[in-house]
């Protein structure tokens, strides 16, 4: 690979560390040990307790961490030089002290998380990154090392990008997050402010359940869609991505159901999770298949209601506390519902799935940016060490 500044070996700017902590210390849980290094962050996390092995090495402030087993998705991290206390770990890591008067330890943990650097696995390291990096293997690579200097402005040039990516970042998730806040803002006002004048109904006269059993194996079953609560999104009525039946490996009995239906989630009603399906399928038995029974109601309106605050807070107050508090029948049939009439419950239906809309397509936009952000990060790492930043 054609590099634009001067060579140097790892080995040349890097020494291994071959201390191991004292026996008594690890025993007593004097030293705190790796757990993992995170690939997307380069951070060590550090745990007190557990099984302590032989041959365990010692790292000191200022050491640059590197994860023999996961260098090259990005299990490297410098400890804290901030940090007083030595910790341990696994062989199956290495700990190297850098020679400050070549290198800014700053600029290898930026190089050696780059794809640039497991390019350069993949040419001077027999097996490539599939290969344990060990010291022997680490210390051999050859590098690009510009002067001291210039590889501080590299680190501080990147770590600018770097802020306004994790800032732009941010803002799209919290236009997102923004956007569904205002979905449960107006869910709150129509259905908690002004729903003081409508008329109440009883919910045994509202909707029914359609409780049909069938074998889902039988092949007139296996292929139609299987709905859990796993595949409804929590407070937003969107059905998200699902299985066949026979594709999810489905075996006990499940509830079948038909177009217009709505499929209530009983298991942990704080949740929230209510969808309205135009097609026909199987549910899971901690599904309600609800039909609406009164012409003087919208389907949509009462899927609506069943996610909104009143009967949320209902079925919280009745589902009991358990580890998987669940609404029996009876309990939902026992709801006091209420609703304005047909053509006012319309109105609330299309603002609210109007809004809703709009917050899909600002997903759609903010996970579409997300990965053109996301793929930023590499394509300047990729530019600094080419000597192009």
């Amino acid at each position: 690979m054609k590099m634009k500044w001067p060579v140097a070996r790892l080995g040349e700017v890097l020494t291994e560390r071959k201390e191991e902590p004292p026996p008594d210390d690890l025993s007593l849980g004097r030293v705190k040990i790796v757990e993992k290094i995170g690939f997307d962050t380069g951070r060590i996390q550090l745990r007190t307790d557990g099984e302590t092995k032989t041959g365990m090495i010692l790292i000191r402030p200022g050491d640059l961490v590197v994860s023999g087993i996961n260098a090259a998705k990005g299990a490297i991290a410098v400890y804290d030089s901030k940090n007083s206390s030595p910790i341990a770990a696994t062989i199956h890591y290495g700990a190297y002290v850098p020679n400050y008067e070549r290198v800014s330890v700053e600029f290898l943990w930026w190089l050696l998380r780059s794809q640039f650097f497991r390019e350069l696995l993949l040419q001077y390291v027999p097996g490539g990154i599939k290969t344990e990096l060990k010291a022997k293997r680490l210390l051999s690579i050859p590098v690009p090392l510009p002067p001291l200097a210039e590889q501080q402005r590299i680190v501080a040039r990147i770590e600018e990008l770097a802020t306004q990516i994790h800032e732009a970042r941010a803002l799209r998730q919290h236009a997102a997050e923004e956007a569904e806040a205002l979905v449960l803002s107006v869910l709150h006002r129509q259905f908690v402010v002004e729903s003081s004048n409508w008329t109440l109904m009883p919910m045994d006269r509202a909707i029914e359940i359609s409780d049909k059993q069938i074998d889902p194996t039988l092949p007139e079953y296996a292929q139609l869609p299987h709905i859990s609560g796993e595949n409804m999104e929590s407070k937003t009525c969107r059905l998200l991505p699902w299985r066949t039946a026979e594709a999810d490996g489905v075996k006990s009995s499940n509830y079948l159901f038909s177009p217009g239906t709505i499929l209530y989630s009983k298991i942990r009603p704080y949740l929230r999770k209510a969808i309205f399906v135009d097609f026909r399928g199987v549910c899971s038995a901690d599904v309600y298949p609800i039909r609406v029974l009164n012409p003087d109601l919208d389907s949509h309106f009462v899927k609506w209601s069943l996610v909104a605050e009143p009967f949320t807070n209902y079925a919280n107050r009745l589902s009991g506390r358990t580890r998987m508090p669940k609404l029996n029948r009876k309990q939902l049939f026992g709801f006091p519902f209420t609703h304005p009439p047909l053509s006012e419950q319309r109105q609330i239906v299309d603002g609210l799935d109007a809004l809703q809309m709009e917050v899909e397509r600002l997903k759609r936009l903010q996970a579409k940016t997300s990965a053109e952000i996301d793929a930023l990060l590499p394509s300047i790492l990729d530019k600094a060490f080419k000597g192009e930043l």
